[in-house]
């Protein structure tokens, strides 16, 4: 009756099918991905990955790295000279530190104009091999031409042997610094060199390995190193390299901005910029220990990527659920930890967010066309089955479609029959009004359709006046025979009322009322259901003895004069529930045993009622037709509700 929707709402989609849609889908985000992430604002996403892989478990700072010398805010104050100060006291420092055992001076200001008349000669002569002064490189840009203008110290200062060093720094376009200096002569490298330190230059683009944010580098104010052996513990600077450069205590945040002060990778945690002096002796380090990250080649990233696409699809190969939110998680944190040991054991940088991005895109894609399938599905299911299922039952079926099997199986049913007593007889009387003859059977057979909905039976097909429906298929229901009862005592039931109305209608018409009675036959056994019918053509049903018993019962009830008739396996399984009395044996078309058939009663008579009913049936089976004649009128005035059973057996008229 389910007819074909059945099959195709209840059959997975094929598995050849959803391999071509997950492939497709893994083609299309891989390409969109590369795409995507070959974007000029890109970098920026794969930065911020850095910024927070790379602070994470941060190394410790070195024990020998440089000492920052700060220009601060109590220099400021103790010293007590307008800014810029003069440059025969940067020489006092540098006699001072020298004096104190440094290595090498890298002084991270730029002295390129003149200054007072004797202040430059007081700072040449304090100048030599062991000092580091900066110098600038500037990009400046014009309708004609880019050109990049160097700014170096007065020759007066190089004269004296002191180094210069490029102390320039690139930002990227979020205003963040992490790539190292290009500079073979950059402020970091010179210093590492007056210390006679090797320095690799480092390939183009490499990002620079923070060790902390501001003020992470042991740092002395201004003030404190031109008297280092008053206010400072002795040998701190010996053998040390020392940087001299702006160091604000109070580190600016980037709201607020501040001079010679940038943001870097550690600005995601601390939320403060990092004093240039500091930015040089990180770079310092990165030079002189190899600390500074290389970023992963094109090919790589692209390898990588692939990688995520194809752990992706094999995720959602066969499906997606609860399994594949937790394999994915773990997928995404193996992407984490893989770029995150490789930054900090390989220094390669090899980013996690286009392969994230791809492996998030085709799980969720993927999801989300399951999902969209398991929608339409559901809405078949409901399309199909609720004309057949209670809401209940269609609502389980859409919930977990795996509840309906294809084919046919085996399965014990209670399956029941109803029609309507004497429809010929109707029809005969109004074959000249058909329209009033449909109406009469669609109101008969749509309450008697909801009782059987409402009970939890499934309803397999209507012939005319005939109703066929079946319990514990397509779901269980470990008490069909008990909800077949329960459905046909109500239906009888309902007969009175819609009696009344049919009878109230026709009188106010003036036609002729015809009362309608039903006949209703169960029987319980094992049958085989499912899809029958041809390739093109099939209805979801049952088939076997147990169905041809229950339709030969159903027709059964009516020479019995009893309106509802039950095999013996219904009147077994239902005898808790229901009070049951065997009425007769009969023998099934094709069969050649007997097979006993019962009625149901509503209420349990005594005893001594049952009792006389058992002599009855002994009676009755023997052939003692005398026997019968007493036993069946003393019955028949004990149990109203079969007396038109017993009528036929004392001669009075046959009538329920």
């Amino acid at each position: 009756m389910f007819g074909p929707a059945f099959s195709s709402i209840t059959r997975r989609r094929p598995f050849a099918s959803r391999r071509v849609q997950v492939l497709t889908l893994s083609l299309f985000i891989f390409a969109a991905v590369a795409l995507v992430s070959r974007l000029p604002a890109w970098p920026l996403i794969d930065y911020r990955a850095f910024d927070y892989l790379s602070t994470i478990g941060a190394e410790p700072l070195p024990d020998d790295g440089p000492i920052i010398v700060a220009i601060d805010e109590p220099s400021l104050a103790e010293i007590n000279v307008q800014w810029p100060w003069p440059r025969s006291l940067h020489a006092r420092l540098i006699s001072a530190l020298r004096a104190a055992g440094t290595k090498v001076i890298g002084i991270d200001i730029i002295f390129s104009e003149p200054s007072l008349p004797g202040e430059d000669e007081a700072l040449a002569a304090s100048l030599g091999p062991d000092v580091v002064l900066a110098g600038d490189e500037t990009l400046v840009t014009s309708a004609q031409a880019d050109q990049f203008i160097r700014v170096t110290p007065l020759q007066i200062f190089t004269e004296k042997m002191a180094m210069t060093g490029i102390a320039s720094v690139g930002l990227h376009r979020d205003g963040v610094l992490r790539e190292m200096p290009v500079y073979s002569d950059g402020f970091a490298a010179m210093i590492a060199a007056g210390a006679g330190v090797a320095a690799g230059g480092p390939p183009p683009g490499s990002l620079i390995q923070t060790f902390g944010g501001p003020r992470t580098y042991p740092t002395v104010s201004y003030y404190q190193a031109l008297d280092p052996e008053n206010f400072l513990p002795p040998g701190l600077f010996k053998d040390r390299m020392v940087i001299v450069g702006l160091s604000l205590q109070n580190a600016p945040s980037i709201e607020t901005g501040g001079a010679d002060a940038f943001a870097t990778s550690s600005t995601v945690h601390t939320g403060k910029l990092t004093a240039g002096a500091e930015i040089q002796a990180t770079i310092l380090d990165n030079l002189r220990l190899s600390r500074y990250v290389t970023e992963a080649n094109l090919p790589i990233r692209q390898v990588v990527l692939l990688v995520a696409v194809v752990f992706a699809a094999l995720l959602v190969w066969r499906g997606t659920g609860w399994k594949t939110v937790v394999l994915g998680a773990a997928a995404l944190f193996m992407l984490l930890a893989g770029s995150y040991l490789t930054l900090r054991f390989g220094r390669v940088f090899a980013s996690p967010m286009a392969p994230s991005l791809a492996f998030i895109g085709i799980a969720v894609a993927q999801a989300g066309l399951d999902y969209a399938q398991e929608r339409k599905n559901r809405r078949q299911i409901t399309r199909a089955f609720s004309q057949y299922l209670a809401p209940a039952l269609v609502e389980e079926l859409a919930r977990d479609p795996s509840k309906l099997k294809l084919g046919g199986e085996k399965r014990e049913l209670s399956i029941l029959f109803c029609d309507v007593r004497g429809f010929t007889t109707i029809s005969e009387q109004l074959k000249n009004d058909p329209q009033q003859l449909t109406t009469l059977i669609n109101r008969l057979l749509t309450p008697l359709s909801e009782i059987v909905l409402s009970h939890g039976g499934t309803i397999d097909k209507y012939i005319g006046d005939c109703l066929m429906a079946f319990w514990n298929a397509p779901l269980d229901d470990p008490n069909h025979a008990r909800h077949a009862v329960s459905a046909a005592l109500d239906m009888l039931d309902s007969m009175d009322g819609l009696n009344a109305e049919l009878k109230a209608e026709a009188e106010a018409s003036g036609r002729i009322h015809y009362p309608l009675k039903i006949g209703v036959g169960i029987n319980t056994g094992e049958c085989v259901v499912g899809n029958m019918g041809s390739s093109s053509r099939f209805d979801y049903s049952a088939l076997g003895d147990a169905v041809n018993l229950a339709a030969r019962l159903e027709g059964a009830s009516k020479p019995y004069n009893v309106s509802l008739l039950v095999g013996e396996a219904t009147a077994r399984a239902a005898l808790g529930s229901f009070m049951v009395l065997e009425l007769d044996r009969i023998t099934v078309k094709g069969k050649t045993e007997q097979s006993p058939v019962f009625a149901v009663l509503r209420q349990k008579p005594d005893t001594a009622v049952i009792e006389r009913h058992e002599q009855f049936l002994t009676a009755k089976y023997a052939g003692d037709v005398n026997a019968q004649r007493v036993l069946s009128r003393e019955l028949a005035e004990a149990l109203p509700a079969l007396a038109g059973y017993y009528g036929q057996f004392h001669g009075e008229p046959q009538s329920k």
